[in-house]
């Protein structure tokens, strides 16, 4: 296992290589000039030359990439263009709202769609088949601000239950654990809807297996063959749904917290690239990609867990 958990952290350094060269790539392609958003709309020509000299946005493209290289190897993402605050402090302050966020909406996945999904399965056919499944596809399809936009006006405006936006607080308080109930919901059914139909057809391709016949034929109880050999031998490619899943919620979170005013590392993101602030971007990006590898890497350790015949050495 630390063989394998060493392979893995060097394989890390090529990707995030690749990872820092195409966003620096792409940012500096893309048309707008950083000096002349700060500047403003009336400075002249000198006073933008003088703070791209400032800047160190006036040298070549590869002197600028190696300097942020440099720093990256030395834990240090550079100052935002904007506020000339540190990258990694504005990162962090952030990460903990996107990253609560997404846990509490995987959490309302994994808690909706593995019953469903296993419901569905020993129901095959039945109505409440059809209706969970139908169920599956219109979250897979229905728009995350659109659903957010109605449980807001329902749920927050309506019958005034839960806050309409904005982190009231941290997770553990009343009114913290209540600002994150609608943007969970908002931002986990669609991970939901592909879990349950994931947990589904996994179910009922281990149903059809010979050592689930067997235990039936020795007189193992229904709920014993589901839940012990059936669902535990199903999960698998759940986990592996579900991570990805998870680190879909922590980087594809920007359409939810901007409907919600989360104060997030997504939207901030997004708000960098409107203002061309390069070591944001590029520094954000950095950081959720690391955070994804490591992800990864979690899942694969708990296919050992789960199934002993798994191993890495």
């Amino acid at each position: 296992m630390f063989n394998y958990f060493l392979r893995r952290l060097i394989y890390l350094i090529p990707i995030l290589i690749g990872v820092a060269l195409i966003s620096f790539m792409i940012m500096h392609l893309i048309p707008g000039d950083p000096a002349r958003v700060i500047a403003g709309v009336g400075a002249s020509p000198e006073d933008v030359a003088a703070i791209r000299a400032r800047l160190g946005l006036d040298r070549p493209l590869h002197e600028q990439f190696g300097t942020f290289m440099l720093g990256l190897l030395q834990g240090d993402l550079g100052r935002s263009l904007r506020t000339r605050q540190p990258v990694l402090g504005e990162i962090q302050a952030r990460f903990f709202a996107t990253a609560s966020l997404a846990l509490f909406a995987m959490l309302f996945s994994i808690l909706i769609s593995i019953p469903l999904g296993v419901l569905a399965a020993t129901k095959q056919y039945s109505i409440f088949d059809n209706i969970s499944m139908l169920g599956a596809i219109g979250g897979l399809s229905a728009p995350s601000f659109w659903l957010g936009l109605m449980l807001m006006y329902y749920l927050a405006f309506a019958v005034q239950i839960f806050p309409p936006s904005g982190m009231a607080g941290m997770p553990w308080t009343l009114e913290g654990f209540k600002s994150y109930i609608l943007p969970s919901i908002t931002l986990g059914v669609p991970s939901a809807a592909m879990l349950a139909r994931l947990t589904r057809s996994s179910v009922l391709e281990v149903l059809r297996q010979d050592y689930i016949r067997t235990a039936r034929a020795k007189g193992t109880g229904e709920r014993v063959v589901l839940y012990r050999h059936a669902l535990k031998n199903a999960l698998i490619p759940i986990i592996t749904m579900a991570g990805i899943q998870l680190g879909y919620l922590l980087g594809g979170a920007v359409v939810v917290e901007t409907v919600f005013s989360w104060p997030g590392l997504g939207r901030y993101i997004v708000s960098a690239i409107h203002f061309r602030d390069f070591p944001v971007v590029q520094g954000g990006v950095m950081f959720l990609a690391l955070t994804f590898v490591f992800l990864n890497l979690i899942v694969d350790i708990l296919y050992g867990i789960i199934d002993p015949r798994i191993r890495y050495d």
